[in-house]
């Protein structure tokens, strides 16, 4: 099996279901979080963002996965679910309900920007932009190492 890195994280396969079926609200905003497309990632050098209503998103997986785009209606963080506008399905006394999607099944396309997810963008890519420099020597270093 795969080394552990830190000793006060379990791997146990039992406690991470348990902690992912009791998770509360704000946990389960992380977990409920979405791939950006190829577009927004080269954008803003971010690869996932938690989804949220508004945000425009493309299903990837499963029988409803196309080309066609559809604005976010709800999240259920209680059902991990969101639904999809134009994406529903007719019950058997006629009613029109919508498909629970799983955010890990699309992608978003359009995010729903306001100043707290604007900072958050920020955020992530300066922390990609720090990594990116990460283990590189700059000229100025190698000068010093060789005096």
């Amino acid at each position: 099996a795969e080394m552990k890195f830190n000793k006060s994280v379990t791997s146990s396969k039992r406690k991470n279901r348990q902690r992912y079926f009791n998770a509360p609200s704000h946990i389960r905003r992380k977990l409920m979080s979405a791939p950006l497309s190829k577009e927004l990632r080269t954008k803003y050098n971010v690869r996932s963002m938690p989804i949220r209503k508004d945000d425009e998103v493309q299903l990837v997986r499963g029988h409803h996965k196309g080309t066609q785009t559809g604005k976010v209606v709800a999240v259920y963080r209680s059902k991990y679910v969101i639904h999809v506008e134009r994406i529903q399905r007719e019950k058997a006394n006629g009613a029109t309900v919508y498909v629970n999607l799983h955010p890990s099944k699309v992608v978003i396309t359009k995010l729903k920007l306001d100043r707290d997810r604007r900072g958050l963008l920020d955020r992530k890519a300066a922390g990609r932009a720090r990594g990116a420099e990460k283990g590189k020597y700059s000229e100025a270093d190698a000068n010093a190492m060789e005096a």
